[in-house]
């Protein structure tokens, strides 16, 4: 009998459908840029949201790690990933290199971002903050901004499609400090 039991409790563990997501690129405008040399930094990450779940904020206090909706990679890689390639649009003059990619050249300019907070809110919005910087050369000083960024969540939508628009407006953001 006891084994019935432990093979029932296995097998209503092993029924959880788990789905993967992903983060996509989404165009934004793209700047006039000179013809420089820009490597994204490893994006930084909270602690909290270095792990495969999707997490959501319910309350001030408490987290909610997803059962059945995972990352598709690793958060940090992947953010890094996308943001390389929403710069790539809107600096078209740039050539833009991840730190952690296969590809290494001398940097005119270097963005560093660093994620406190990605999570959807008691309300269901989206919420990003974040620290940007860009700096000029690799030791240089930073030109630094925080940047606190909300989206809706919209029925039928899965986060990711969320989470991608606000990487976008960071994109943005780095991409006028870059070009201005």
């Amino acid at each position: 009998m006891k084994w019935l039991v432990v093979v029932l409790v296995l097998a209503g563990c092993a029924s959880t459908k788990l789905s993967y997501y992903t983060l996509a690129f989404v165009a934004g405008a793209p700047q006039r840029s000179l013809p420089l040399a820009i490597e994204v930094r490893r994006v930084g990450l909270a602690g909290y949201l270095d792990r495969p779940e999707i997490v959501r904020s319910p309350s001030s206090y408490r987290l909610q790690v997803s059962e059945g909706e995972r990352w598709a990679e690793p958060l940090g890689r992947m953010l890094e990933r996308v943001f390389a390639e929403d710069l790539v649009q809107r600096l078209p003059g740039a050539s833009v290199f991840a730190e952690s990619g296969g590809i290494s050249s001398e940097a005119d300019r270097v963005i560093e971002l660093d994620i406190q907070r990605l999570d959807a809110d008691e309300v269901g919005n989206v919420v990003l903050v974040a620290q940007l910087a860009v700096r000029r050369e690799a030791r240089g000083r930073p030109v630094a901004k925080i940047l606190r960024l909300t989206a809706p969540a919209m029925p039928g939508l899965p986060m990711a499609a969320v989470v991608s628009l606000l990487v976008g407006q960071v994109a943005d953001a780095a991409a006028g400090m870059v070009a201005g």
